[in-house]
């Protein structure tokens, strides 16, 4: 096993799912401005991009042990290829959903394929080098950004050279996998059965039938209306969910609910993260300074943090990292929603970066280091949810800020990270009265 080869080119082909979503951006106004899209067709266009990713991933977390892990990655690998095929050729939006289904696909494989993979390559320093792995999101963003800059803004090149770019990492990616030993998850490698993994998900049945009607509730403009046509409506229903959750943990599978709880935190951490940055143009267009350079500096600073995380992870403990996150992420967000010139903006940018930096990878890593039995099936749950949840919050966004103001939707924002700094305290003096006992 050659477990540098095998890491290399995990990141790769995570740099492939970064970079679709910085080439998303740039060329959202091709289909609007030369095939005649709407802008709402094309946001559904590109909408199995998230919602592709929380089923690739799901699925690839039920079956990944049964498949092996090998078949799942080649099963990234053909979707991108096939995905990236499709969006060269794409004029009209069936044609556009089509490609986004393909590609959405194959990222979310490629997280539930590597994240596994990343653990059981390195069993004793799990956290740090899934911040390691996951320094390849922001930095494939910017990487992408900066392409589309030089390909279609300086260069003046059609927008599908920019796209075509992408067969180079894939191309790298396919030939580092190939012929390589890759290692079964390290659930199957420890002896652990698939019914002890299902368990230790607390209640896997409930979660997964809620993320299903969190996907239904972000692709069906009908149910969305039904949910939040009353304030008491979704408190109730996330009543039913939590109750449902204590009855399948407690009572039947009689275990901790740690990992429903992780999962709790991870709908928040990732709405934090992502629905903030989808948004960054309207939140930030009027402050003095291109929101793109806010994203570049935002997404740059998360990619350096990633990278030196291990020796902050040593000193804190993974809880201890995230309640740390959450504090900065709410002082970022606050003052965002107050930031009015170029200075002030970039300087609470980067504030609100260290927040949210380490969420995404410490979150999956602190599944893997807590409630290493919940594997592979664990960690496609936390990133497929993680995604889901972006796709319901982002519509919500999108009329706060059309109604209250970019101001008052960056501060009713930071009401998630503050929940996360009591969370974030709970789970750190669970895992602190864990280690005593």
């Amino acid at each position: 096993m050659n477990q540098k080869r095998l890491f290399i080119a995990s990141c790769l082909a995570l740099l492939v799912t970064a970079i679709t979503f910085a080439i998303r951006a740039r060329i959202e106004s091709v289909f609007t401005d030369d095939y005649g899209l709407t802008a709402e067709q094309v946001g559904r266009a590109f909408g199995p991009a998230f919602w592709g990713f929380a089923v690739a991933m799901f699925a690839g977390g039920y079956f990944i042990d049964i498949v092996k892990t090998k078949s799942i990655i080649w099963a990234a690998f053909t979707m991108h290829l096939v995905g990236i095929v499709l969006l060269l050729m794409a004029k009209s939006y069936t044609s556009l959903f089509v490609a986004n289904v393909f590609i959405g696909l194959g990222n979310g494989s490629v997280e539930a394929a590597c994240n596994p993979l990343v653990t059981t390559l390195f069993p004793d320093k799990k956290t740090k080098m899934l911040n390691r792995f996951h320094v390849w999101f922001p930095g494939g963003i910017v990487i992408g950004s900066l392409l589309a800059a030089l390909v279609m803004d300086q260069l003046n090149l059609p927008w599908q050279v920019l796209v075509g770019l992408l067969f180079i990492p894939l191309a790298i990616y396919g030939f580092l996998f190939f012929g390589q030993n890759i290692p079964e998850t390290e659930r199957v490698t420890t002896g652990v059965t698939y019914k002890e993994m299902m368990r230790n998900v607390g209640a896997p049945i409930t979660i997964t039938l809620a993320v299903i009607f969190m996907i239904l509730v972000a692709t069906t403009p009908a149910i969305a209306d039904a949910v939040t046509s009353s304030y008491s409506l979704p408190v109730i229903i996330v009543g039913i969910i939590a109750i449902a959750i204590i009855i399948e943990g407690r009572m039947v599978n009689k275990i901790t609910l740690l990992f429903p709880f992780i999962f709790f935190c991870m709908l928040l951490t990732a709405s934090t993260e992502l629905g903030t940055t989808q948004w960054i143009n309207a939140l930030l267009a009027d402050n003095g300074i291109h929101p793109m350079i806010i994203l570049a500096v935002v997404t740059g600073l998360m990619a350096v943090g990633r990278f030196f995380a291990g020796g902050l992870i040593h000193r804190l403990a993974t809880p201890g990292v995230l309640l740390g996150s959450a504090v900065f992420s709410v002082a970022g967000l606050l003052l965002l929603s107050i930031a009015s010139g170029p200075v002030m903006t970039v300087v609470s940018a980067a504030v609100f970066a260290v927040g949210v930096c380490y969420f995404w990878p410490t979150m999956i890593g602190v599944a893997s280091e807590y409630v290493p039995k919940s594997g592979a099936l664990g960690m496609s749950i936390l990133g497929g949810a993680g995604f889901v949840a972006t796709s319901m919050v982002l519509p919500i966004m999108g009329k706060s800020i059309e109604t209250a103001g970019p101001q008052i939707t960056l501060r009713n924002m930071s009401i998630l990270p503050i929940i996360l700094v009591f969370a974030f305290t709970i789970l750190y003096m669970l895992v602190k009265k864990k280690k005593e006992a």
